[in-house]
């Protein structure tokens, strides 16, 4: 029987966006003239310093606060604590993340060659004491068959069924098929932003997928990080022909 070659058109929209945010805290309200408090104690002072103000003043167009003499600013960490000093620190913890490609054609598939595709998202966490982000969908499924695909990375085999991810940069010179993928950019600097890619979709040239795996974290309150997701796919002689698509769900937790 002759063997025909599958052809495949893949597309993997990157169409939700959750962000997902969990503190165990106990819930405090702060007595009048109080600014900050926690179960325990308030307190009422405007400042920390030599002078300045945290009334506003406004006119019709503008308004402005006042500091004077600040002289400790930025994060101070332990093991155990966080802080961030300064009179107009924010108090209110976030976290954020942006899908910042639709998605993604990787085009008619070949077993004699691997289709690459790129993505990239975006991720910046406060006053927490880190995130993790979490892809929640299958690999690319057509009428029933999902491509096949590994928590363990591997390199891109051509002729071989494979499905896979990573967020660095790739090149040839480390085994991968092109060279494509992007590192994580620290924004504005790695002094403020600590975002990675985790363990398994952080070597060059090497690509896993597996649905629930964690593909990116910080293990601190966290900067804008902006991730590149780096995307494998190889079919062999007996994949069944057809249009294989993946909704790709990334979901970022925050950690305390």
């Amino acid at each position: 029987m002759e063997k025909i070659n599958k052809l495949a058109l893949i597309a993997l929209p990157l169409s939700l966006i959750l962000s997902l945010f969990s503190m165990n805290s106990v819930s405090a309200t702060c007595s009048q003239g109080q600014q900050s408090c926690s179960s325990d104690y308030g307190v009422g002072q405007y400042f920390f310093g030599s002078g300045g103000s945290l009334d506003t003043t406004c006119s019709t167009s503008y308004c402005a606060a006042q500091t004077l003499g600040e002289t400790g600013v930025g994060l101070i960490k332990s093991t155990t604590y966080q802080a961030y000093p300064g009179f107009e620190v924010n108090r209110e913890p976030s976290l954020q993340i942006t899908v910042n490609t639709a998605a993604v054609n990787m085009g008619v598939l070949s077993p004699s060659s691997t289709a690459t595709g790129t993505a990239t998202f975006s991720v910046e966490s406060y006053l927490a004491s880190g995130y993790d982000v979490i892809s929640a969908s299958p690999a690319p499924t057509s009428e029933g068959h999902t491509l096949a695909s590994s928590s363990t990375a591997g390199l891109s085999t051509p002729g071989t069924e494979q499905f896979g991810i990573n967020l660095v940069s790739n090149t040839t010179a480390c085994g991968a098929p092109t060279n494509f993928g992007a590192n994580p950019v620290q924004v504005p600097s790695s002094a403020y932003s600590y975002g990675q890619a985790a363990t398994g979709y952080n070597t060059c040239g090497y690509f896993a997928y597996a649905n629930g795996a964690i593909i990116a974290d910080s293990t601190q309150s966290s900067g804008q990080t902006t991730y590149t997701i780096s995307y494998i796919e190889n079919i062999s002689n007996v994949t069944p022909a057809g249009y294989y698509a993946m909704n790709q769900s990334l979901i970022a937790v925050s950690t305390f």
